[in-house]
């Protein structure tokens, strides 16, 4: 078992910065997941901790070793890939085993490690088929237990759930979320899907032009985004933003919009009356966004006049895609909504949820 640290960490493929000065830590026993969109950096992160790129400059530490010039092999980490990369004429038994076999571990110590595995995947059963036997699914199962039977200091997953199809995909964030229950070992998953970081992280490290924009729990990256990039990616439906400014009027602090002005209450006005004059952008999420009918007791709600341009039934709630004036947002209401395409209507934003960024830095006022 071991803790993980980036200090400084920058790599570079010539001119291109892929990695740029990241540092942070991973405790031990911890599930770390690196989110962020296609081409972020967050894969190249995972490769420089497994050795299969070099630092350009930093250092990465597993434990209190500098791994930076250790041969992968010899840096006791096991790593999961996208694609299964089976071999194909072996059967599962021997796909597991195979690391073990190249390291001449005893042929009892092998088996007793492969059964380990196999009995936690709940694959035993499939030991004796071939990869070309089984179901996506299963193969994924294959290739996190040949990780499992190296007994690592460090398990990486590099998306490891991308070919499976979304009912699987459900299926299996559950079994790795137990699976780290189970072997109380450092986790660090790479992943675009903020759903998977949300429901398996212990904490999540958001990443966007290889830059750490925020590194939090899933709870205090939905509730307290550090910026206007962290508070959109996280989220689904994504975060309203609204163009606007903050002013005084009446003896009020608001938010004002071209389309709508919004009065922030009391309590929460004292927090950001120093920022008044200044340009910002207002945000919400859709589910703090209500059908006038059915608002939820006890909030500051303020109306705003909307035009619905579509809807989608999801079952226990409605997304209502709306517009207002120039600017078009998402609401997640009650499935007792009775609105409808072309509807004229309002809707009622709770104003003691929302978050305000600088208009020019993106970042969170406080």
């Amino acid at each position: 078992m071991a803790s993980v640290t980036y200090r400084n960490v920058v790599k570079k493929f010539g001119d291109v910065v892929a990695v740029d000065n990241i540092s942070f830590h991973v405790e031990d026993k911890e599930f770390l997941v690196l989110v962020g969109p296609s081409g972020c950096g967050k894969t190249t992160a995972l490769r420089l901790l497994a050795g299969l790129e070099e630092v350009t400059s930093g250092e990465i530490l597993i434990g209190d070793r500098v791994v930076n010039d250790v041969p992968p092999k010899d840096r006791d980490i096991a790593m999961v890939f996208q694609s299964y990369a089976l071999y194909p004429h072996m059967s599962v038994f021997d796909n597991m085993a195979f690391g073990l076999k190249l390291r001449k571990m005893p042929k009892e110590e092998i088996k007793r490690r492969v059964y380990e595995a196999a009995e936690i995947l709940g694959i035993t059963n499939l030991l004796n088929r071939k990869p070309r036997q089984l179901s996506g699914g299963q193969r994924q199962r294959v290739a996190v237990g040949r990780a499992i039977v190296r007994e690592p200091k460090v398990f990486l997953f590099d998306e490891p759930l991308s070919n499976l199809d979304a009912k699987l995909r459900v299926q299996m964030r559950a079994e790795l979320a137990k699976l780290h229950q189970r072997l109380q070992t450092t986790f660090m998953y790479v992943t675009h899907d903020q759903v998977e970081a949300m429901t398996m992280a212990t904490r999540i490290a958001v990443i966007n032009s290889g830059r750490l924009q925020q590194i939090d729990t899933p709870q205090n990256l939905y509730d307290h985004p550090a910026n206007l990039f962290v508070a959109g990616f996280i989220g689904s439906p994504a975060m309203n933003f609204f163009a606007g400014a903050l002013h005084m009027a009446d003896g009020k602090l608001v938010v004002e919009t071209d389309d709508f002005v919004l009065p922030i209450p009391a309590e929460r006005a004292v927090q950001y009356q120093k920022y008044a004059g200044r340009k910002i952008v207002f945000g919400i999420r859709p589910e703090n966004i209500h059908d006038v009918h059915f608002i939820p007791p006890n909030i500051h709600g303020e109306r705003v006049n909307v035009k619905v341009d579509v809807t989608e039934l999801m079952g226990n709630e409605i997304f209502l895609y709306l517009v207002s004036g120039k600017n078009s947002f998402v609401a997640r209401v009650d499935p007792r909504c009775r609105l409808r395409v072309g509807d004229q209507a309002q809707v009622v934003f709770d104003m003691d949820k929302f978050h305000i960024f600088d208009a020019q830095t993106e970042e969170a006022l406080r």
